[in-house]
């Protein structure tokens, strides 16, 4: 045999799970610290995904057991209360690497792969011999499967073994994993521990019970019954797709027209649309998707980019639905960070749907301030992707960046410099769900670089720096105003008596002179979750210390888009915006006061624990912000845009509908040229809009 044959003759294929036996540093499995980490992760992931898919509120245990302490021996067990696996799928689920249902839809989930959960099987073998226990019960079987599985690397196969069907009691539906792994556990910001609280977080629906090696119970319950939104499977958009994608698109295509083919294989592509495309790229409409030539795709392609114009135009595509993200939502961020994170200032932020390269996103921001937090060390920073928290490699992550990009001296913590993580009695959250996360490697510890999605953080990062300011701020007069008017209330009566009593007259009337002093107008605002009748009580009472008569428009802000309706309203008022409401009092004479109460129905407790205060008046108001009404003017006008009915994408079939050219229908990009109105009212008002 010449070299070159022997050569040819010593290559061969590898499985794809022996390549990650020998290379589990790509899974997270590179320390030993690490890899139970790694492995609780692909576990609860798991459970909350399958939880989530079929409605169930999730019941999460987590058992961590230590078998020998020499050789770093661990067991791993978590249960929940899914709808389980069929038997004949276990062995798929487990023991087969890139088997799964999420990689080729497209839609938020946190696992895509199909490689995390057979990872551990194969890690847990690789480190101890030992197969990976499963049981599994779903509703319409009496008894639960119980089996062993472990991993042929070599084949990509499940090996089984010790089959056999076992009593779960009462139990309807759940599944169990037990697994064996030299791993170790430790404490701190890097550990099992903290990877549940995060996931409790931004998780608030779920209750997580994490039961340590010491035997110590660490349970976060669940603050909401309220299970995300549903997430639907979208097509591809033409944005997003690459030359070798759309040849095997059309060659699978048994559409027979081009027009059809491209309504009914991508989203944003209207008839009209579809048409243009067409014309761009110098295709018939009749023609077959199946005989298109190599030059053909490669000319459609160019006119999904924008490098085919139309009257030296791009086509105008929609962007494709957002149906298929599920963002927690800012009240629940709030109750996930106040259930974990002992602070009176909460401030949260969902920014609208945008799209990078075709794939729709949102990033989520939350920003909690405090006495209970280290004032002379970093803010904690609690990084996200499909509601999965990263744990590792933060300086690298893509989110990190974002919170680094932003001056925090300006607004009111620590930073050298005004770069690098700020210091400061803080923590800052920032979750970024996405139909197609962009990770640095296979373990899913850190975003790559993405400069729409870099943007949209960073404006999200400046919202909330904004909204501490301005609670700073507000603070601090109100600290200055209290402090005054003690002072002035102590001394002035103790004068007026000392001097009554040396020239033996009575003692003046000291309202006027008090209320000369302090020449302020003040608001002071409390908002209170009532036990009783299960609301949310707001009592406003205005202060006028000044000698003149004023007049004022009180406003506030209230969860109105999440639900809650305004009950106990005794001064009327009137709606001016969504979730903004109004009230015009009537002339508030000098040492006066008025008083503003009202309750929200049809929240939870924790969901609103601050008003933001609001007025329109001559004289400055200490506890609230004079209104912006080009804000408000915005907010009405987003508020018809939502209100309007959505385009649809199928109107325009073949020989049927109009010949008149359909209103486009767009999100926002988050492109340098983004509305930066669009960014503003979000924090103004408590990010409902």
């Amino acid at each position: 045999m010449s070299i070159a044959e022997k050569m040819a003759a010593n290559q061969k294929q590898v499985a794809i799970s022996e390549f990650f036996e020998k290379n589990k540093h790509f899974l997270g499995f590179d320390t030993l610290n690490r890899a139970l980490i790694t492995a609780v992760k692909e576990a609860v992931d798991n459970a909350l995904d399958a939880c989530e898919e079929a409605r169930i509120l999730p019941d999460i245990v987590v058992k961590i057991t230590k078998l020998d302490n020499k050789k770093d021996i661990l067991q791993l067990e978590v249960e929940d209360n899914g709808p389980g696996i069929p038997r004949a799928s276990i062995e798929k689920v487990f023991g087969q690497l890139l088997f799964g249902s999420r990689f080729h839809a497209i839609r938020q989930s946190r696992g895509q792969q199909g490689i995390g959960i057979t990872g551990v099987v194969m890690y847990s073998q690789l480190t101890t011999g030992d197969p990976t226990h499963v049981e599994s019960k779903i509703a319409k079987e009496a008894t639960a499967v119980s089996v062993d599985i472990g991993l042929d690397t070599r084949k990509n196969k499940a090996i089984k073994s010790n089959q056999d069907r076992v009593d779960w009691g009462e139990k309807l539906h759940g599944l169990k994993v037990k697994t064996t792994m030299k791993a170790k556990y430790q404490r701190g910001r890097q550990s099992v521990w903290q990877y549940l609280r995060m996931t409790s977080i931004v998780n608030p629906h779920a209750d997580i019970l994490f039961i340590d090696p010491d035997g110590e119970k660490h349970h976060w319950q669940r603050v909401t019954e309220r299970l995300p939104g549903r997430v639907e499977a979208i097509k591809p958009h033409p944005n997003g797709i690459e030359l070798g994608q759309l040849q095997r698109l059309c060659g699978e295509s048994s559409e027979s027209r081009m027009t059809t083919f491209l309504r009914r294989t991508f989203s944003g592509v209207s008839g009209r649309a579809a048409k243009e495309l067409c014309e761009v790229a110098e295709l018939e409409e009749k023609l077959k998707p199946k005989s298109l030539s190599a030059q053909q795709i490669r000319s459609l392609l160019e006119a999904f980019q924008g490098e085919r114009t139309l009257k030296g135009k791009p086509v105008k595509l929609l962007n494709p639905p957002t149906s298929c993200l599920s963002p927690i939502e800012e009240l629940l961020i709030k109750k996930g960070l106040s259930k974990t994170i002992d602070s009176k200032f909460v401030a949260t932020m969902t920014r609208a749907p945008s799209v990078s390269q075709g794939n729709p996103f949102q990033v989520e921001v939350g920003l909690i301030f405090g006495d209970g937090m280290a004032a002379d060390k970093p803010v904690e920073i609690l990084r996200f992707a499909n509601r999965v928290p990263l744990m590792y490699q933060q300086g690298g992550c893509l989110l990190t960046k974002a919170i680094e990009s932003v001056d925090w001296r300006q607004y009111g913590l620590d930073q050298a410099g005004g770069r690098g993580v700020p210091k400061g009695p803080a923590a800052i959250l920032v979750h970024l769900a996405s139909t197609n996360v962009q990770f640095t490697s296979e373990a899913k510890e850190a975003l790559s670089d993405n400069e729409t999605v870099m943007e949209e953080a960073r404006k999200a990062m400046l919202e909330m720096g904004r909204g501490l300011r301005k609670h700073l701020e507000k603070q601090k007069k109100m600290g200055k105003t209290k402090e005054k008017f003690e002072l002035i209330n102590d001394i002035i009566p103790a004068i007026a008596e000392k001097s009554a009593s040396l020239l033996e007259l009575p003692v003046p009337d000291l309202a006027a002179s008090i209320t000369k002093i302090m020449s302020a107008v003040i608001a002071e605002t409390t908002t209170i979750w009532n036990k009783e009748t299960k609301q949310t009580d707001v009592h406003i009472i205005l202060y006028n210390y000044t000698s003149r008569a004023r007049s004022y428009t009180m406003l506030v802000n209230w969860p109105e888009r999440q639900g809650a309706r305004m009950v106990g309203n005794e001064l009327g008022g009137r709606k001016e915006a969504m979730g903004v409401w109004a009230w015009k009092l009537e002339t508030l004479q000098p040492g006066s006061q008025t008083i503003i109460t009202y309750s929200l129905d049809g929240l939870e407790r924790g969901d609103w624990n601050e008003t933001d205060v609001f007025y329109r008046g001559s004289q400055e108001v200490i506890g609230a912000t004079k209104m912006d009404e080009k804000l408000l003017e915005e907010i009405r006008r987003q508020e018809e845009a939502l209100n309007a009915p959505p385009p649809n994408e199928n109107s325009e079939l073949e020989g049927e509908g109009n010949s008149e050219e359909e209103p486009e229908y767009e999100l926002p990009q988050t492109d340098s040229t983004a509305s930066k109105s669009d960014t503003k009212q979000t924090t103004l008002f408590g990010g409902d809009y």
